[in-house]
């Protein structure tokens, strides 16, 4: 058993890492105990590596012990989901197609984790083919959610949220086409991001949508989030889908607060389909926001009905694209809620997606003029907590969990979950803040404040 907690943050590790108080050995072997011990309550995890982790973790204490410290992740066991390619990791997908898939060499962004020195414990469970948001996996199992064994974790991403909530690494990566970043950070109880599109490289990430996919940073913390996003953000030269923007310092001005800043509330019809539970605690954090010295502004979420929809249909569209062969060859080989969406994707005519595609940059266009008098804009991640493994099926699901995501993936905005208060039943409930494009800096600097104005960081599920 471990003598230290292991629910300590990424950035507490870092400075015991690297004061050597703890050991990165002592770590991984610590996560891989926990991870052992859990995993079967929990199927978080497709596949761990522990060979590999031990590994990489005796070479980072070796080089920490010379005193060459690469930077604040040298050392700290982290998980990936299982669509970033690994080198002689296997790689799924969450798919049958992929079963036995293990890449000849890894992602940009494992690559850039590696370079930084961190330890990849293994590759976390994952919504099949990354198209939903239940992560009821029909080839790899369901993944629980840590707080309510009977509930979903969400998805895509809900390996990795379960894992950082349950105490199984210290941070985590995911991605996001719809929601799949924030829907699991929101409904397990941790920090999620998705960036602007086109910070953070796509390569070596399984596509989904070519036009929607975004890779970011998931953790226990605003400030963890921050220090996983400086060292996988940047401009990839080999990845088309790239944008070569400045990288700003995201630990510069995090302290620095909200005084004085115009934050939206959006209040409208659309946002009040929300359970009033989430309601209310978007409420209260935007009165904590006020509190905090900000002048928010009830306003309507531009055009939200319709930015959802046209993002998934454009999701399910460019999905059946990248998966054409497969699809025609091999259907039986998807799950039913999976080769439903891949089919409906496929049956849209080339007349409809234009139409798609020009709706995209309208509303995009709105986005942008709509955050002209605004910093911030806050609203609900989700309109209902975890919902039941046995609920409605997961098309119903994907419709409800992504109605107040969707619209950010289709402008490509910058936006994250954190968590904002419990059910009376102790499920976590998330709050979605968005910023104006490239505004990662201010998305997070606005998230720590609130995080350290409030105490749900605090509260742990009993596991």
């Amino acid at each position: 058993m471990a003598a230290f907690d292991l629910s300590l943050t990424l950035s507490e590790a870092s400075a015991l890492v690297a004061s050597r108080q703890i050991s990165p050995v002592e770590l991984t072997s610590a996560f891989l105990e926990r991870c052992a011990k859990l995993q079967p309550a929990l199927n978080c995890f497709i596949s761990l590596d522990g060979d590999h982790a031990l590994q990489d973790a005796r070479q980072a204490e070796q080089e920490i012990g010379q005193g060459q410290i690469r930077s604040a992740l040298h050392g700290l066991p982290l998980a990936l989901k299982d669509l970033f390619e690994t080198k002689g990791m296997l790689t799924t997908h969450g798919s049958r197609f992929f079963a036995d898939y293990v890449p000849a060499g890894d992602g940009e962004v494992v690559n850039r984790l590696k370079a930084a020195g961190s330890v990849v414990l293994g590759k976390t469970n994952m919504h099949e083919i990354a198209l939903g948001v239940t992560n009821v996996n029909p080839h790899y199992g369901a993944c629980h959610n840590p707080w309510n064994l009977e509930r979903i974790s969400g998805g895509s991403s809900g390996g990795s949220a379960t894992a950082l909530a349950a105490d199984l690494c210290l941070g985590a990566l995911g991605s996001d086409t719809g929601g799949s970043i924030r829907i699991p950070a929101g409904l397990c109880g941790v920090v999620g991001l998705k960036p602007t599109r086109g910070r953070v490289s796509l390569r070596g990430v399984l596509p989904l949508s070519w036009n929607l996919d975004h890779a970011g940073p998931m953790a226990r913390s605003v400030r963890d989030v921050a220090v996983l996003l400086q060292a996988i953000a940047g401009y990839d030269p080999l990845d088309p889908y790239s944008v070569n923007m400045p990288v700003d310092n995201y630990l510069t001005g995090l302290q620095a607060g909200v005084r004085g800043w115009r934050i939206a509330l959006a209040s409208d019809e659309f946002i009040a389909r929300a359970d009033g539970a989430i309601l209310e605690a978007v409420q209260q954090a935007a009165q904590v926001f006020e509190h905090l010295g900000a002048q928010m502004t009830e306003v309507d979420l531009p055009e939200g009905y319709q930015a959802a929809q046209t993002n998934g249909f454009l999701v399910t569209s460019d999905g059946a694209a990248y998966h054409k062969d497969r699809l025609e060859t091999r259907p039986q080989d998807f799950g039913e809620d999976v080769l439903k969406r891949l089919k409906s994707g496929a049956a849209r005519s080339a007349i409809d997606y234009s139409l798609l595609r020009h709706e995209q940059r309208r509303i995009t266009h709105v986005y942008h003029r709509f955050f002209e008098p605004y910093d911030l804009l806050l609203l609900p991640t989700t309109p209902v907590s975890a919902p039941f493994i046995s609920g409605p099926d997961a098309i119903e699901q994907a419709g409800l969990l992504t109605r107040f995501t969707a619209p950010f993936n289709l402008t490509g905005l910058p936006a994250l979950s954190l968590p904002c208060g419990f059910t009376a039943e102790g499920l976590p409930l998330g709050l979605q803040i968005v910023a104006p494009a490239w505004g990662e800096a201010s998305l997070l600097r606005a998230a720590n404040a609130y995080e350290q104005a409030t105490t749900w960081l605090q509260r742990k599920p009993d596991l």
